[in-house]
């Protein structure tokens, strides 16, 4: 009985060591070499300060901005999560009426059927840093008139910040919300608006 208790205890150990420092230390070591940005939370600087994450959404209210998909989780990484609220859930009609409204009132002149579903609907993660090119071009007016550019210039810099699909094959169309508004602030700030 001694004997295999102190097997079980030796290879407790070794599998602690082995399993809880020398693999994560392999692949910290791994992930740094080859992708660092990702590795270390894909953070934005702007001017030398971290602004946020490319990864991660955040909520931009002002009108001088675009705003991105409602969040689940109010943007907080630490809570990420979905709904969970199905297609047929009171709740979830609600909420996207909700979402529906504030677009509408936000972006005077709109009617309900123009909405694109990212603007009034969250993702599963409740985080999703893009909006698709319908919901940022969509927004084009407010966000020029608010900053006193030419809605042409404004439509400019959303087709400038669409990446496309993975590979040409993957995914649709999107634009980063952080990015495009760090975009947007470099272009305000270069025509002294």
């Amino acid at each position: 009985m001694i004997r295999h208790t102190w097997t079980a205890v030796r290879l407790f150990v070794l599998m602690a060591i082995l399993a809880g420092f020398i693999y994560p230390a392999i692949v910290l070591g791994i992930s740094q070499l080859t992708m660092a940005y990702q590795a270390n939370g894909s953070l934005v600087h702007y001017h030398g300060r971290v602004v946020g994450a490319k990864m991660i959404g955040q909520s931009f209210t002002s009108p001088k901005f675009f705003h991105g998909r409602p969040s689940a989780a109010d943007y907080n990484a630490a809570a990420s999560t979905a709904s969970n609220l199905g297609p047929s859930n009171p709740a979830l009609v609600k909420e996207v009426k909700a979402s529906l409204a504030l677009v509408l009132k936000q972006n005077p002149g709109l009617r309900a059927s123009q909405v694109p579903m990212d603007l009034v609907t969250s993702s599963d993660s409740g985080l999703d840093p893009n909006i698709s090119p319908q919901a940022a071009y969509l927004q084009v007016p407010r966000v020029a008139r608010a900053n006193g550019l030419p809605v042409s210039v404004v439509r400019a810099l959303v087709t400038r910040n669409i990446h496309g699909r993975f590979l040409g094959l993957y995914g649709e169309p999107r634009l980063n919300v952080l990015e495009l508004n760090l975009a947007l602030v470099s272009l305000v700030k270069s025509n002294g608006s």
